[in-house]
């Protein structure tokens, strides 16, 4: 996904009416970011939880992987932003001298790890990732490979519509 199709996606949005969104949650994908912060510079950005957390496991060991990933989940479900930085900041110092890469991976994005604690807690859920949006779509894309295709758009469109309404 270029910035480019972002950027035609966010300012037909934008030219139909919609209002810029307080946040935006994104995989990091750059070009979403990118468009986002040229088509609605006040969004605050979000960076999704779950998509971090495999970047930064991917850095690490696979012996270290479940405890790196315990660590992650308690930054993640933190009940305060202090004690989410608390448990980032012990995670970092800990691993810092020998997984650099890893460290570095979660430090860079930081700030945007932390936005959804500025919003009330009960929005959290749907705020710390982009998992809510995308895994209805895991039937539709796993039901797509399984059948090589529909056969025609609107078979097609009527399977993801179907398998959509289902999940």
């Amino acid at each position: 996904e270029s910035k480019e199709s972002w950027l035609t996606l966010l300012r037909d949005l934008k030219a139909r009416g919609m209002r810029a969104p307080v946040v935006a949650v994104g995989d990091g994908a750059l070009g979403f970011s990118g468009a986002v912060r040229e088509v609605w510079p006040e969004t605050r950005e979000q960076r999704c939880w779950l998509h971090k957390m495999v970047n930064v496991m991917d850095k690490l060991p696979k012996s270290l992987q479940p405890k790196a990933k315990a660590a992650l989940r308690e930054m993640m479900y933190a009940p305060t932003k202090a004690e989410c930085e608390k448990t980032m900041d012990a995670f970092l110092a800990e691993h810092r001298a020998k997984y650099e890469k890893a460290t570095k991976c979660l430090d860079a994005e930081r700030d945007k790890l932390l936005t959804h604690f500025d919003f009330p807690a009960q929005h959290w859920l749907h705020l710390r990732t982009t998992n809510v949006i995308e895994s209805p779509f895991a039937t539709v894309r796993l039901r797509e490979r399984v059948t090589k295709g529909a056969g025609s758009r609107t078979k097609g469109l009527l399977m993801a519509y179907k398998l959509l309404d289902a999940a």
